[in-house]
């Protein structure tokens, strides 16, 4: 087993951008919390299922003949919201929380598309359809340790991959200038900004993010081919006068994030 496998993910706008896979270590921590969270649920679930079946078996008892019948029905029922509790809860907060859980968050891990994208429900449901046979055997575990990209059946079928959310010289916080904030503004008004894509603003957030633990080479370079993209897609000729690639990434965050968009 190889730690701390890293991995390079080319956007379609030709940018770069580095990530460290997660690592067996965390995806058991991550599922440890979840399965925690999942137990409690189901065991409430288990609580009132159980109460309400008993109530409607006495009624139908008292009142008709087949009671045996309704309680074998009450039993696959049962096993059915069971099993839709187990995979909603993967595929309603990574769909929500764009590849997190409550597990994968206190872990600081996150799924992507192979490509480096957000995730979506096609591949939030699929990984957790094929959860319960990854598990069984331990057969995703073994497929984790020994894959070069340390992948289990759901990634493989879902074309997603497991990363570290954050690194321990990125900081998750954005610090945006005062002339970023002006620029935001100015670009509501000289900018297509309904052209970004929910996927364009995650590759901006994670280098607003990255960016300080990068060199000032790499930063300089990856900086100005990213604002270059953004121009194209939101049809902006040039950038205002005294107005780095930085600022000009911020002000699309901040313009970004506004409830129209």
């Amino acid at each position: 087993m190889r730690f701390f496998n890293r991995i390079t993910f080319q956007t379609p706008e030709s940018v770069e951008l580095e990530f460290t896979l997660a690592g067996i270590g965390n995806r058991a921590l991550a599922l440890l919390i979840d399965y925690t969270i999942l137990i409690v649920t189901l065991l409430l679930f288990v609580l009132a299922w159980s109460i309400l079946s008993t109530q409607l078996l006495n009624f139908v008892e008292d009142f008709f003949t087949n009671g045996k019948n309704l309680g074998v029905w009450l039993l696959a029922i049962f096993f059915i919201i069971a099993f839709a509790i187990y995979i909603s809860y993967f595929v309603f907060f990574e769909t929500l929380w764009f590849g997190q859980t409550p597990g994968k968050r206190f872990a600081k891990i996150r799924v992507v598309r192979d490509d480096g994208r957000l995730i979506g429900l096609q591949q939030a449901t699929l990984r957790a359809l094929l959860r319960p046979f990854d598990e069984t055997l331990f057969i995703g575990a073994f497929l984790i340790m020994l894959g070069r990209r340390e992948k289990r059946l759901g990634d493989l079928a879902a074309g997603t991959i497991v990363i570290q959310a954050q690194t321990p010289t990125a900081s998750a916080t954005l610090t945006i200038s005062e002339q970023a904030k002006i620029l935001n503004q100015q670009l509501l008004e000289i900018a297509d900004l309904s052209q970004l894509l929910p996927d364009d603003f995650a590759v901006i957030r994670e280098y607003l993010q990255r960016r300080g633990a990068m060199s000032l080479k790499a930063r300089a370079s990856l900086s100005l081919k990213l604002a270059e993209q953004v121009k194209t897609i939101i049809n902006l000729e040039k950038l205002p006068e005294a107005i780095t690639p930085d600022i000009f990434l911020e002000a699309v965050y901040l313009v970004y994030k506004q409830p129209e968009f």
